[in-house]
Protein backbone atom coordinates (compact mmCIF):
# COMPACT_ATOMS: atom_id res chain seq x y z
CA UNK A 1 0.00 0.00 0.00
CA UNK A 2 1.38 3.40 -0.93
CA UNK A 3 1.57 5.92 1.88
CA UNK A 4 1.52 9.68 1.89
CA UNK A 5 5.02 11.16 2.03
CA UNK A 6 3.57 14.32 3.58
CA UNK A 7 2.15 12.53 6.63
CA UNK A 8 3.72 10.93 9.66
CA UNK A 9 2.56 7.78 11.54
CA UNK A 10 1.19 7.85 15.07
CA UNK A 11 3.57 6.87 17.87
CA UNK A 12 4.38 7.85 21.44
CA UNK A 13 7.06 10.28 20.31
CA UNK A 14 4.46 12.19 18.28
CA UNK A 15 2.20 12.54 21.32
CA UNK A 16 5.05 13.90 23.43
CA UNK A 17 5.92 16.29 20.62
CA UNK A 18 2.35 17.60 20.48
CA UNK A 19 2.18 18.01 24.25
CA UNK A 20 5.38 20.05 24.22
CA UNK A 21 4.04 22.70 21.80
CA UNK A 22 3.12 25.76 23.88
CA UNK A 23 2.67 28.63 21.40
CA UNK A 24 -0.96 29.40 20.55
CA UNK A 25 -3.20 29.28 18.68
CA UNK A 26 -3.02 25.50 18.33
CA UNK A 27 -5.18 24.20 15.47
CA UNK A 28 -6.29 20.55 15.60
CA UNK A 29 -8.18 19.01 12.69
CA UNK A 30 -9.43 15.40 12.57
CA UNK A 31 -11.32 13.80 9.70
CA UNK A 32 -12.17 10.36 8.33
CA UNK A 33 -10.84 9.78 4.83
CA UNK A 34 -11.62 7.49 1.92
CA UNK A 35 -8.79 5.50 0.33
CA UNK A 36 -10.22 4.63 -3.07
CA UNK A 37 -11.70 6.43 -6.05
CA UNK A 38 -14.31 7.83 -6.46
CA UNK A 39 -15.06 8.06 -2.72
CA UNK A 40 -11.74 9.83 -2.05
CA UNK A 41 -13.04 12.82 -4.02
CA UNK A 42 -14.97 13.65 -0.85
CA UNK A 43 -11.74 14.12 1.15
CA UNK A 44 -10.82 17.67 0.00
CA UNK A 45 -14.47 18.77 0.33
CA UNK A 46 -14.61 17.57 3.93
CA UNK A 47 -11.28 19.27 4.61
CA UNK A 48 -12.54 22.62 3.27
CA UNK A 49 -15.61 22.44 5.50
CA UNK A 50 -13.44 21.84 8.56
CA UNK A 51 -11.17 24.71 7.54
CA UNK A 52 -14.23 26.97 7.60
CA UNK A 53 -14.90 25.84 11.16
CA UNK A 54 -11.34 26.73 12.16
CA UNK A 55 -11.69 30.10 10.47
CA UNK A 56 -14.96 30.82 12.32
CA UNK A 57 -13.29 30.06 15.64
CA UNK A 58 -10.22 32.16 14.83
CA UNK A 59 -12.42 35.13 13.86
CA UNK A 60 -13.36 35.56 17.51
CA UNK A 61 -9.83 36.67 18.38
CA UNK A 62 -7.72 37.30 15.27
CA UNK A 63 -7.76 39.62 12.27
CA UNK A 64 -8.29 38.30 8.74
CA UNK A 65 -4.60 38.70 7.93
CA UNK A 66 -3.64 36.75 11.08
CA UNK A 67 -6.21 34.06 10.29
CA UNK A 68 -4.80 33.62 6.80
CA UNK A 69 -1.33 33.22 8.30
CA UNK A 70 -2.54 30.60 10.81
CA UNK A 71 -4.42 28.58 8.18
CA UNK A 72 -1.70 28.68 5.51
CA UNK A 73 0.35 25.74 6.89
CA UNK A 74 -2.67 23.42 6.61
CA UNK A 75 -3.22 24.47 3.00
CA UNK A 76 0.45 23.92 2.20
CA UNK A 77 0.44 20.41 3.70
CA UNK A 78 -2.65 19.28 1.80
CA UNK A 79 -1.80 21.14 -1.40
CA UNK A 80 1.03 18.81 -2.35
CA UNK A 81 0.82 16.78 -5.53
CA UNK A 82 -1.44 13.78 -5.03
CA UNK A 83 -1.90 14.37 -1.28
CA UNK A 84 -5.50 13.15 -1.27
CA UNK A 85 -4.69 10.10 -3.39
CA UNK A 86 -2.72 8.36 -0.63
CA UNK A 87 -4.82 8.57 2.50
CA UNK A 88 -5.58 5.82 4.98
CA UNK A 89 -8.70 5.56 7.16
CA UNK A 90 -8.25 8.95 8.78
CA UNK A 91 -6.20 12.13 8.93
CA UNK A 92 -5.18 14.55 11.67
CA UNK A 93 -3.44 17.88 11.08
CA UNK A 94 -1.87 20.00 13.81
CA UNK A 95 -0.59 23.54 13.36
CA UNK A 96 0.64 26.33 15.59
CA UNK A 97 3.17 29.15 15.01
CA UNK A 98 6.39 27.47 13.89
CA UNK A 99 4.96 23.95 13.89
CA UNK A 100 2.78 21.90 11.55
CA UNK A 101 2.30 18.18 11.02
CA UNK A 102 -0.12 15.88 9.21
CA UNK A 103 -0.71 12.47 10.76
CA UNK A 104 -1.92 9.34 9.00
CA UNK A 105 -4.49 7.37 11.03
CA UNK A 106 -5.28 3.69 10.50
CA UNK A 107 -8.70 4.19 12.09
CA UNK A 108 -11.49 6.60 11.22
CA UNK A 109 -11.74 9.47 13.75
CA UNK A 110 -14.71 11.62 14.63
CA UNK A 111 -14.75 14.78 12.48
CA UNK A 112 -13.41 17.68 14.55
CA UNK A 113 -11.85 21.16 14.17
CA UNK A 114 -10.65 22.86 17.36
CA UNK A 115 -8.65 26.01 18.08
CA UNK A 116 -7.22 26.30 21.60
CA UNK A 117 -4.14 27.11 23.65
CA UNK A 118 -2.94 23.51 23.26
CA UNK A 119 -3.50 20.74 20.70
CA UNK A 120 -6.48 18.42 21.09
CA UNK A 121 -4.73 15.07 21.59
CA UNK A 122 -7.41 12.83 23.12
CA UNK A 123 -8.05 10.96 19.83
CA UNK A 124 -4.29 10.36 19.50
CA UNK A 125 -4.15 9.03 23.06
CA UNK A 126 -7.09 6.74 22.31
CA UNK A 127 -5.40 5.56 19.14
CA UNK A 128 -2.17 4.78 20.98
CA UNK A 129 -3.75 2.63 23.65
CA UNK A 130 -2.44 -0.89 23.36
CA UNK A 131 -5.78 -2.35 24.51
CA UNK A 132 -7.41 -1.72 21.14
CA UNK A 133 -4.57 -1.94 18.63
CA UNK A 134 -2.31 -4.71 17.43
CA UNK A 135 0.06 -5.65 14.62
CA UNK A 136 -0.28 -8.71 12.39
CA UNK A 137 2.88 -10.06 10.78
CA UNK A 138 2.01 -12.20 7.75
CA UNK A 139 5.01 -14.27 6.71
CA UNK A 140 6.00 -17.10 4.41
CA UNK A 141 9.39 -18.28 3.14
CA UNK A 142 9.54 -15.57 0.49
CA UNK A 143 8.20 -12.30 1.86
CA UNK A 144 6.27 -10.56 4.62
CA UNK A 145 3.42 -8.10 5.08
CA UNK A 146 2.77 -6.08 8.21
CA UNK A 147 -0.68 -4.83 9.23
CA UNK A 148 -2.04 -2.64 11.98
CA UNK A 149 -5.46 -3.55 13.25
CA UNK A 150 -8.15 -2.87 15.82
CA UNK A 151 -11.63 -4.20 16.42
CA UNK A 152 -12.87 -2.44 13.27
CA UNK A 153 -10.22 -2.83 10.58
CA UNK A 154 -6.87 -4.17 9.42
CA UNK A 155 -4.63 -1.89 7.34
CA UNK A 156 -1.41 -2.86 5.60
CA UNK A 157 1.60 -0.75 6.56
CA UNK A 158 4.42 0.33 4.32
CA UNK A 159 7.49 -1.39 5.72
CA UNK A 160 10.25 0.57 7.39
CA UNK A 161 13.34 0.76 5.18
CA UNK A 162 15.31 -1.42 7.63
CA UNK A 163 12.71 -4.20 7.76
CA UNK A 164 13.49 -6.93 5.20
CA UNK A 165 10.48 -7.43 2.95
CA UNK A 166 11.80 -10.64 1.38
CA UNK A 167 14.24 -13.43 2.16
CA UNK A 168 16.64 -11.91 -0.36
CA UNK A 169 16.46 -8.58 1.49
CA UNK A 170 17.29 -10.38 4.73
CA UNK A 171 20.00 -12.78 3.52
CA UNK A 172 21.16 -11.25 0.26
CA UNK A 173 23.04 -13.80 -1.77
CA UNK A 174 24.45 -15.40 1.38
CA UNK A 175 22.07 -18.34 1.46
CA UNK A 176 23.32 -21.61 2.87
CA UNK A 177 25.75 -23.45 0.60
CA UNK A 178 23.75 -26.14 -1.14
CA UNK A 179 26.56 -28.67 -0.67
CA UNK A 180 28.07 -27.82 2.69
CA UNK A 181 27.17 -28.24 6.35
CA UNK A 182 29.32 -27.51 9.37
CA UNK A 183 29.80 -29.64 12.49
CA UNK A 184 32.01 -29.39 15.61
CA UNK A 185 33.81 -32.37 17.07
CA UNK A 186 35.25 -33.09 20.49
CA UNK A 187 36.23 -30.33 22.85
CA UNK A 188 38.65 -28.60 20.51
CA UNK A 189 36.05 -26.29 18.97
CA UNK A 190 37.35 -27.27 15.55
CA UNK A 191 34.83 -27.32 12.71
CA UNK A 192 34.72 -29.72 9.82
CA UNK A 193 32.85 -29.15 6.57
CA UNK A 194 30.98 -31.99 4.95
CA UNK A 195 29.54 -32.20 1.51
CA UNK A 196 26.31 -33.95 2.33
CA UNK A 197 23.97 -31.06 3.23
CA UNK A 198 20.44 -31.98 2.21
CA UNK A 199 18.00 -29.61 0.57
CA UNK A 200 15.63 -29.69 3.57
CA UNK A 201 18.43 -28.80 5.99
CA UNK A 202 19.49 -25.88 3.78
CA UNK A 203 15.91 -24.61 3.64
CA UNK A 204 15.54 -24.89 7.44
CA UNK A 205 18.76 -22.96 8.07
CA UNK A 206 17.79 -20.18 5.67
CA UNK A 207 14.28 -20.00 7.13
CA UNK A 208 15.69 -19.68 10.63
CA UNK A 209 18.06 -16.87 9.61
CA UNK A 210 15.30 -15.12 7.68
CA UNK A 211 12.74 -15.38 10.49
CA UNK A 212 15.28 -14.13 13.03
CA UNK A 213 16.08 -11.06 10.91
CA UNK A 214 12.38 -10.29 10.47
CA UNK A 215 11.60 -10.81 14.17
CA UNK A 216 14.41 -8.50 15.27
CA UNK A 217 13.62 -5.70 12.81
CA UNK A 218 9.85 -5.75 13.46
CA UNK A 219 10.51 -5.61 17.20
CA UNK A 220 12.91 -2.68 16.81
CA UNK A 221 10.91 -0.56 14.38
CA UNK A 222 7.31 -1.39 15.28
CA UNK A 223 6.80 -3.20 18.59
CA UNK A 224 9.17 -1.15 20.75
CA UNK A 225 7.97 2.29 19.52
CA UNK A 226 4.26 1.43 19.87
CA UNK A 227 4.13 -1.11 22.68
CA UNK A 228 1.21 -2.94 21.06
CA UNK A 229 0.76 -6.74 20.74
CA UNK A 230 1.99 -8.64 17.69
CA UNK A 231 0.16 -11.58 16.08
CA UNK A 232 1.84 -14.00 13.68
CA UNK A 233 -0.08 -15.11 10.60
CA UNK A 234 1.66 -18.04 8.89
CA UNK A 235 1.34 -21.69 7.99
CA UNK A 236 1.22 -23.90 11.11
CA UNK A 237 4.71 -25.33 10.50
CA UNK A 238 6.26 -21.82 10.58
CA UNK A 239 4.85 -20.80 13.97
CA UNK A 240 7.16 -23.03 16.01
CA UNK A 241 10.29 -21.91 14.19
CA UNK A 242 9.40 -18.22 14.40
CA UNK A 243 8.72 -18.44 18.14
CA UNK A 244 12.05 -20.24 18.59
CA UNK A 245 14.06 -17.34 17.15
CA UNK A 246 11.82 -14.54 18.44
CA UNK A 247 12.88 -12.35 21.40
CA UNK A 248 10.04 -9.84 21.11
CA UNK A 249 7.97 -10.00 24.34
CA UNK A 250 4.97 -8.45 22.56
CA UNK A 251 4.52 -11.45 20.24
CA UNK A 252 1.46 -13.38 21.45
CA UNK A 253 1.70 -17.14 21.86
CA UNK A 254 -1.56 -17.64 20.02
CA UNK A 255 -1.52 -16.79 16.32
CA UNK A 256 -3.31 -17.13 13.00
CA UNK A 257 -2.35 -20.51 11.60
CA UNK A 258 -3.13 -20.12 7.90
CA UNK A 259 -1.45 -19.27 4.65
CA UNK A 260 -1.95 -15.47 4.84
CA UNK A 261 -1.98 -15.12 1.04
CA UNK A 262 -4.93 -17.52 0.79
CA UNK A 263 -7.44 -15.38 2.70
CA UNK A 264 -8.87 -11.89 2.23
CA UNK A 265 -7.77 -9.04 4.48
CA UNK A 266 -11.31 -8.93 5.93
CA UNK A 267 -11.11 -12.62 6.84
CA UNK A 268 -7.69 -12.15 8.44
CA UNK A 269 -8.99 -9.13 10.36
CA UNK A 270 -11.84 -11.23 11.76
CA UNK A 271 -9.45 -14.03 12.76
CA UNK A 272 -7.11 -11.54 14.42
CA UNK A 273 -9.87 -9.90 16.44
CA UNK A 274 -11.13 -13.31 17.56
CA UNK A 275 -7.75 -13.73 19.28
CA UNK A 276 -7.44 -10.16 20.51
CA UNK A 277 -10.97 -9.53 21.84
CA UNK A 278 -10.62 -11.57 25.07
CA UNK A 279 -7.35 -9.76 25.84
CA UNK A 280 -8.96 -6.41 25.08
CA UNK A 281 -11.98 -7.03 27.31
CA UNK A 282 -9.83 -8.41 30.11
CA UNK A 283 -7.68 -5.28 30.30
CA UNK A 284 -10.71 -2.99 30.26
CA UNK A 285 -12.46 -4.96 33.00
CA UNK A 286 -9.32 -5.02 35.15
CA UNK A 287 -8.93 -1.26 34.87
CA UNK A 288 -12.57 -0.50 35.74
CA UNK A 289 -12.41 -2.97 38.63
CA UNK A 290 -9.28 -1.24 39.90
CA UNK A 291 -11.05 2.13 39.80
CA UNK A 292 -14.10 0.80 41.66
CA UNK A 293 -11.88 -0.69 44.35
CA UNK A 294 -9.91 2.55 44.67
CA UNK A 295 -13.13 4.54 44.98
CA UNK A 296 -14.35 2.21 47.73
CA UNK A 297 -11.06 2.86 49.55
CA UNK A 298 -11.40 6.63 49.23
CA UNK A 299 -8.82 6.87 46.48
CA UNK A 300 -11.10 7.28 43.47
CA UNK A 301 -13.19 10.19 42.22
CA UNK A 302 -15.47 11.09 39.32
CA UNK A 303 -16.15 14.64 40.52
CA UNK A 304 -14.70 17.01 37.91
CA UNK A 305 -13.63 19.67 40.44
CA UNK A 306 -12.02 17.11 42.78
CA UNK A 307 -10.19 15.45 39.88
CA UNK A 308 -8.99 18.83 38.57
CA UNK A 309 -7.52 19.69 41.98
CA UNK A 310 -5.90 16.25 42.26
CA UNK A 311 -4.38 16.66 38.79
CA UNK A 312 -2.87 20.03 39.69
CA UNK A 313 -1.43 18.53 42.88
CA UNK A 314 0.02 15.53 41.01
CA UNK A 315 -2.10 13.01 42.95
CA UNK A 316 -3.66 11.22 39.93
CA UNK A 317 -2.13 7.83 39.19
CA UNK A 318 -4.56 6.79 36.42
CA UNK A 319 -7.15 8.91 34.63
CA UNK A 320 -10.07 7.40 32.71
CA UNK A 321 -11.80 9.72 30.24
CA UNK A 322 -14.69 9.21 27.86
CA UNK A 323 -13.98 9.03 24.14
CA UNK A 324 -15.73 11.49 21.79
CA UNK A 325 -17.26 13.43 24.68
CA UNK A 326 -16.55 17.16 24.60
CA UNK A 327 -16.88 19.28 27.75
CA UNK A 328 -16.48 22.95 26.82
CA UNK A 329 -14.72 24.05 29.99
CA UNK A 330 -11.19 24.82 31.05
CA UNK A 331 -9.12 24.68 34.21
CA UNK A 332 -8.73 28.39 34.95
CA UNK A 333 -6.54 28.11 38.04
CA UNK A 334 -3.62 25.71 38.16
CA UNK A 335 -3.33 26.19 41.93
CA UNK A 336 -6.93 25.58 43.02
CA UNK A 337 -8.04 23.47 40.02
CA UNK A 338 -10.98 25.80 39.46
CA UNK A 339 -13.02 24.91 36.34
CA UNK A 340 -15.22 27.29 34.36
CA UNK A 341 -17.69 26.51 31.58
CA UNK A 342 -16.74 28.13 28.26
CA UNK A 343 -17.70 28.17 24.57
CA UNK A 344 -15.89 25.47 22.59
CA UNK A 345 -15.63 27.92 19.67
CA UNK A 346 -13.53 30.24 21.82
CA UNK A 347 -9.98 29.99 20.42
CA UNK A 348 -8.60 29.58 23.94
CA UNK A 349 -10.89 26.73 24.93
CA UNK A 350 -10.35 23.02 24.30
CA UNK A 351 -12.25 20.01 25.61
CA UNK A 352 -11.84 19.84 29.42
CA UNK A 353 -11.28 16.07 29.25
CA UNK A 354 -8.49 16.62 26.76
CA UNK A 355 -6.89 19.26 29.01
CA UNK A 356 -7.17 16.91 31.98
CA UNK A 357 -5.54 14.04 30.12
CA UNK A 358 -2.63 16.21 29.02
CA UNK A 359 -2.13 17.50 32.57
CA UNK A 360 -2.17 13.93 33.88
CA UNK A 361 0.51 12.88 31.39
CA UNK A 362 2.68 15.89 32.28
CA UNK A 363 2.40 14.93 35.95
CA UNK A 364 3.53 11.37 35.27
CA UNK A 365 0.08 9.76 35.37
CA UNK A 366 -1.44 7.16 33.06
CA UNK A 367 -4.41 7.97 30.82
CA UNK A 368 -6.92 5.57 29.30
CA UNK A 369 -9.70 6.65 26.94
CA UNK A 370 -12.79 4.45 27.16
CA UNK A 371 -15.99 4.18 25.15
CA UNK A 372 -19.12 5.53 26.92
CA UNK A 373 -20.46 2.06 27.74
CA UNK A 374 -17.16 1.16 29.43
CA UNK A 375 -16.86 4.26 31.62
CA UNK A 376 -17.48 3.63 35.35
CA UNK A 377 -18.86 7.17 35.80
CA UNK A 378 -21.45 9.54 34.34
CA UNK A 379 -19.26 12.66 34.45
CA UNK A 380 -16.93 11.58 31.63
CA UNK A 381 -13.97 11.26 33.99
CA UNK A 382 -12.79 8.82 36.67
CA UNK A 383 -9.50 9.10 38.52
CA UNK A 384 -7.48 6.61 40.56
CA UNK A 385 -5.55 8.66 43.12
CA UNK A 386 -2.08 8.04 44.51
CA UNK A 387 -3.05 9.41 47.92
Amino acid sequence: MKTNKNTTPVNKALLQELLAVAESPCLSLYMPTHRTHPENLQNPVRFKNLMKELETSLLRKYSKDEIEKHLQPLLEITGGDGFWNYTSEGLAIFSSPGYSKAVDLATSPKEMAIVADTFHTKPIQYYLQSTGRFHVLAINRHDIQLFEGNRHSLVELELHALVPATMTDALGEEKTDKHSTVASYGGTGASMHHGHGGKKEEVDIDSERYFRAVAESVAEHYSKPTGIPLLLAALPEYHHLFHQVNKNPLLLEDGIKINPTAVSIDKMAAMAWEIMEPEFLKKQEELVSRYNQSKANGLGSEDIKEVAVALVEGRVDTLLIEADRIIASRITNLVTGNVQNKDINNPRVDDLLDDMSELALRMGGQVTVLNPDQMPSESGVAAILRY
